[in-house]
């Protein structure tokens, strides 16, 4: 893929009626994650031949069986995690990178792991194009990355079949995990708050659609 970083007023325009979208129609009230969807070029993560689609409230392909998230799902989920500046995020499946830079948009200290191989060397060659800054990781995500737990936060991007022990653990007390939870087919929003060493307050959301999570801890 040819990286073309082009971004002209058709593209900002395009960029601004989305935010409008997820604010006045979608329901996204936090406004640092709306300005976050607003400042990342989203078409960047698309062929040009596909630049049309880019804004639009829909996932795309992105190849290897994956897919670019539907802007609402990203936005949902980052508000969900209620990201402060220099929090430390783990984000659990990196795909197209999208949903990594909101997250540094948003002044996290980012962790982010893929499964396939070919995602994560594109991706983290991408965002490094883009003067994006993460600690990229290519393994099973399913069983977070111990070697820099604690994390402030973690994000799942990919439906699990339960909420992984393995990864609870490494969020800190006082820290909250989304992850989309259910079957194949369709997955309920968790949020998770780590509210001591060994209990946890659990709430059951919206319903999604994800890839699956794919691992040992998973499917």
């Amino acid at each position: 893929m040819a990286y073309k970083f082009v971004d002209n007023y058709r593209e900002k325009g395009a960029r601004k009626k989305l935010v409008a979208l997820l604010r006045d129609e979608r329901k996204i009230e936090d406004k640092r994650v709306l300005e976050a969807v607003g400042k990342v070029p989203r078409h960047y993560f698309f062929d040009e031949t596909f630049w049309s689609q880019a804004y639009k409230d829909i996932a795309f392909p992105i190849g290897e069986g994956q897919t670019i998230s539907q802007p609402y799902t990203v936005a949902y989920q980052t508000q969900l995690l209620n990201v402060s500046v220099g929090d430390k995020v783990l984000e659990i499946g990196t795909g197209s990178g999208y949903q990594t830079c909101i997250l540094l948009e948003l002044g996290a200290e980012v962790y982010t792991i893929e499964r396939q191989e070919k995602l994560h060397n594109r991706a983290k060659l991408f965002l490094e194009k883009m003067g994006y800054k993460a600690q990229f990781f290519c393994g099973d995500g399913s069983k977070g990355i111990a070697k820099y737990a604690p994390y402030d936060k973690i994000l799942v991007t990919a439906g699990a079949p339960f909420v992984p022990e393995i990864m609870l653990k490494q969020l800190k007390v006082g820290g909250t995990m989304v992850i989309p939870v259910g079957d194949e087919k369709s997955q309920k929003m968790i949020t998770v708050i780590r509210v001591s060493e060994t209990d946890y307050e659990r709430i059951e959301l919206d319903t999604f659609r994800f890839v699956p999570l794919v691992g040992d801890q998973a499917w």
